[in-house]
């Protein structure tokens, strides 16, 4: 992103498609009332791609005895 440039609430409307056009290209334009600085014109960020349900599907198998109880596991006396 390049430097922030400041511009004046009154210039900011009358000229407010080219400080679009220049916050999309990267720039950002700080907006100030009487010389302070109150917005913020940034370019979006780019939106992700929309999540495919089920991209993985056929990758992968769970095996038959997936959801045995595992309690023998807990039960198995410990070694010293």
């Amino acid at each position: 992103m390049q430097l922030a440039a400041s511009v004046n609430i009154h210039a900011a409307k009358t000229q407010l498609s080219r400080l679009v056009e220049q916050a999309s290209s990267g720039q950002e334009i700080i907006i100030a009332n009487a010389g302070k600085p109150v917005a913020r014109l940034v370019p979006l960020a780019p939106q992700p791609a929309p999540r495919t349900l089920g991209q993985f599907a056929g990758t992968f198998t769970l095996p038959d005895n997936f959801d045995d109880p595992i309690d023998d596991l807990f039960e198995a006396p410990l070694e010293p």
